[in-house]
């Protein structure tokens, strides 16, 4: 089992301008409360998350609207390092072939390069998704991409295109996994949000496992 889910810890770094992740001890048994016991204030799109389809488009669902099944399940990890700002439908088709496993399955994770600790510093050169790149999957049977980087559009993106292709092909999308270790290949993906069903998105815990072979 490998976990692919950024550690959250106090003052894990948050999307510019987005609330801060704030993890408080609010009772101790050593100073005399009955138990240890604290609270979490974040953002829904700290670390790693998932994103409903309502957090970019104003009629879309929301997070009780998507269905589970979409977050578990094969998965391919694929390397799209590089120094291009953004991942193409050419270099995800390169990516894909050069695992060796033919067409991708219904689950499609990008590791892109960042590192699985950000520290105190929240990443603003990263590589986000063309949106041809999505066409491309969506055309091979993807329904969700996941990425390591912290979105599937630049930092200062408004119009957020990587974001309306995945609305515009049903694509799911999954930021924020930690996937510095992990070679490429199959693997059961399992990445299940927190039940917010009004919310525009959540954290998750993702792991991996090993796909069965043979």
């Amino acid at each position: 089992m490998i976990d692919v889910t950024r550690e959250l810890r106090d003052g894990h770094p948050t999307w510019p301008g987005d609330a801060p992740l704030e993890i408080r001890v609010n009772g101790r048994i050593a100073e005399g409360s009955s138990v240890n016991v604290g609270s979490l204030s974040s953002s829904l799109h700290t670390g790693t998350h998932v994103d409903a389809p309502w957090h970019y488009d104003d009629d879309g669902v929301r997070l009780g609207g998507l269905d589970l099944e979409r977050w578990v399940g094969e998965a391919l990890v694929v390397d799209v390092r590089g120094d291009a700002p953004f991942v193409t439908a050419e270099a995800l088709e390169a990516a894909v072939a050069a695992t060796g496993h033919g067409a991708p399955p219904a689950r499609l994770l990008l590791c892109t390069g960042q590192r699985d600790d950000w520290g105190t510093t929240f990443p603003e050169d990263f590589r986000a998704l063309d949106p041809g790149a999505i066409a491309w999957a969506a055309a091979h049977g993807v329904r969700l991409l996941g990425t390591d980087a912290p979105s599937v559009d630049p930092l200062t993106s408004k119009d957020l295109p990587a974001h309306a292709a995945c609305a515009a092909h049903d694509v799911a999308i999954l930021e924020g996994l930690a996937l510095d270790r992990v070679a490429p290949g199959r693997f059961e993906l399992i990445c299940l949000p927190l039940s917010l069903p009004e919310a525009d998105g959540s954290p998750a815990r993702a792991i991996l496992r090993p796909w069965p072979t043979g």
